[in-house]
């Protein structure tokens, strides 16, 4: 089996239950924008010299995927979702993303003005990330004005994402 299937050759892409839509669907732009922001993170990742901060950047990782799998859905099939068992994202992966945020904002990170990325690898990466997160964001606000529904956990999650990945690279700029 090859990963060249050939079914996208004319612009087109399949969405999770197989509707085809064009490439530049704001659905696909989306999953897209997320895919990139998976990407980021496992470049963060791969930079991280700290194993705790590895694994919370793997999970989300994970949470990330689970977060594609349901934008990828058509809204016509949202039920159909809800109902299987592919992992889902809510209130507890949002808590975690909160929890994180108030330990560090508990450190009391110090920041002056604007931040110019780049103090080390790891705090790039980490900015590198946020930025993509934020403009996955954008992409999911949009997917509004195109008829699609996101549930709001969904939206709050990613917003708070890219907070903080902004705090972790504030942290690792020390």
């Amino acid at each position: 089996m090859s990963i060249a299937t050939r079914t996208g050759d004319q612009g087109m892409t399949g969405l999770l239950y197989g509707q085809r839509v064009p490439k530049d669907h704001p659905q696909i732009e989306a999953v897209g924008a997320f895919d990139e922001l998976n990407a980021a993170v496992g470049l963060a990742k791969a930079a991280c010299p700290d194993t705790d901060r590895r694994a919370a950047l793997e999970a989300i990782q994970h949470d990330l995927i689970a977060l594609m799998g349901e934008v990828a859905c058509a809204e016509s099939d949202l039920a159909r979702y809800e109902a299987s068992k592919f992992p889902k994202l809510g209130e507890t992966e949002l808590a975690r993303i909160d929890a994180a945020v108030a330990a560090i904002e508990a450190r009391k990170i110090r920041f002056d003005g604007w931040a110019t990325p780049g103090a080390n690898t790891f705090a790039g990466a980490l900015e590198l990330a946020r930025t993509v997160a934020r403009r996955a964001e954008r992409r999911l606000v949009a997917l509004k004005s195109h008829g699609r529904t996101v549930r709001p956990v969904v939206g709050q999650y990613v917003n708070r994402v890219a907070d903080l990945l902004w705090l972790m690279a504030r942290e690792a700029e020390k």
